[in-house]
């Protein structure tokens, strides 16, 4: 009976995380609380190691989407995290974390840098290079996931605003931290446009400070363009198993010209169909270890089939869906051993 109703826990357990909204180690037996944690972080955040004072660990998740951006809401025990650069080699850095001490404190290492957030305080995180946080006490953190391009910032200056604490006493710091918890708290009530306009304001509001922080005029930052493009990435985020998903389809749902659509991508430094195809890559590499055929998910994600697939795929991440298929067996199976 005992062991029926630990399954009937966990079936409960993963049908929650697939909808990817709470994660409660409370849903386990205590004995495996911290490896269920530690998998929780890495199918919403990103791989990072986890040590806590005893063996066992009480920690809630609560994760969002609103537009572009992923908002996460945790509430832990006290603890350790690391994330060591054999964890950044694996690929899921395509975010950059902005986080915002709700209680408890942090103390924060990263690009050579240390600082301790206080609650209200807010933080970058660099999800491309290592970093380690320290929680003293049982802490509750926001984190908002964004997209590194929509900072409108290249990877060095965002290299510039990690480890330093950002405090809301002044300045856009100063609407920035509650209006960044109220939106995580709230995140559940808004829907369709009203939740993209949301996103959008949070996405102008980070970039804003960003360059704020770098020294730079947010009056300079490209209001309109940027909020156009947002728009248009999540059109093309909707309808990416589209195979007709063409600039020409995308510029027509904007009511824009081809060539002003290639313009907004320039200033990202990347082209419409380099974006597109970077979304579909990653998207059939999560699915690749789970499926069985490799044809249906190419298929499944605009791709004409297993030739064109593999083409994008050795051009994108330089060897063959195959060849890193067997990289990513052999590495659980050593995991696991």
């Amino acid at each position: 009976m005992g062991g029926e109703a630990d399954d009937s826990v966990r079936a409960d357990e993963c049908a929650v995380r697939r909808r990817g909204q709470v994660f409660r180690t409370s849903s386990v037996p205590p004995r495996e609380s911290l490896e269920f944690w530690h998998d929780a972080v890495l199918a919403t955040l990103v791989g990072m190691d986890i040590r806590t004072q005893s063996g066992t660990y009480d920690a809630t998740m609560r994760t969002d989407r609103l537009g572009e951006l992923r908002l996460t809401t945790v509430d832990c025990d006290p603890g350790e995290v690391h994330r060591n650069s054999g964890q950044v080699a694996r690929g899921d850095g395509t975010q950059v974390f902005v986080a915002v001490q709700a209680s408890g404190t942090a103390q924060v290492e990263q690009d050579g840098r240390y600082t301790e957030l206080a609650p209200g305080d807010i933080a970058f995180f660099e999800t491309v290079r290592p970093y380690r946080t320290r929680f003293p006490e049982r802490f509750q953190l926001k984190i908002f996931a964004v997209p590194r391009g929509l900072l409108g910032q290249p990877e060095a200056a965002l290299g510039r605003l990690t480890a330093r604490a950002i405090r809301p006493v002044s300045g856009l710091a100063a609407l920035l931290s509650p209006f960044m918890t109220r939106l995580a708290d709230t995140s559940e009530s808004y829907t369709g446009p009203v939740a993209d306009r949301m996103a959008d304001s949070a996405v102008g509001l980070l970039a804003a400070t960003a360059a704020q922080q770098l020294g730079e005029d947010p009056a300079d930052l490209p209001g309109t363009e940027r909020v156009l493009l947002l728009r248009v990435q999540r059109f093309i985020r909707w309808n990416l198993a589209d195979p007709d998903l063409t600039p020409a389809v995308i510029a027509r749902a904007h009511g824009i010209s081809v060539r002003y659509l290639h313009r907004l991508f320039e200033q990202e430094g990347t082209t419409v169909g380099r974006w597109i195809r970077g979304l579909r890559l990653q998207e059939c590499r999560r699915e690749l270890t789970d499926a069985a055929d490799m044809g249906s998910v190419a298929r499944r994600w605009g791709f004409s089939g297993t030739p064109h697939f593999g083409r994008a795929f050795r051009r994108e991440y330089g060897t063959s869906p195959t060849d890193w298929l067997l990289g990513e067996r052999a590495g659980h199976a050593l995991e696991a051993s």
